[in-house]
């Protein structure tokens, strides 16, 4: 599957409000992580901007559930906005990970092809 989705965490009040909710929240990361449908996370800078996911390995419905099961989201003090990205070109760290054939694999300074 090429399929990656970024997934852009905005808080909908005050970053403070989303306080109580962190550690459910990081156990959520954790869990998907671990799963490895979560490739990258982290919080924005500035941090009241909220977050960033960058996942793989599922289709957009599915990563719609992911996001509607956030701790944040639940409690209402956060919501997603998610891309979908068809990968036409990759670093070739990268290629395994999200799992794109050779023909994708651009290597730095390579030329289009």
């Amino acid at each position: 599957m090429s399929t990656l989705h970024i997934l852009r965490l905005r808080y909908r009040g005050a970053e403070e409000e989303a306080a109580p909710h962190v550690p459910a929240h990081a156990a959520y990361l954790d869990r998907h992580h671990r799963a490895g449908t979560f490739l990258a996370s982290g919080q924005t800078v500035p941090s009241e901007q909220g977050g960033a996911i960058i996942a793989r390995g599922t289709d957009r419905a599915e990563i719609e559930k992911i996001a509607e099961n956030d701790p944040f989201v639940c409690a209402g003090v956060a919501e997603y906005d998610i891309i979908t990205v068809d990968v036409g070109r990759i670093h070739p760290a990268l290629a395994g990970l999200v799992g794109v054939g050779p023909s994708r694999v651009r290597a730095p300074g390579e030329p289009p092809g």
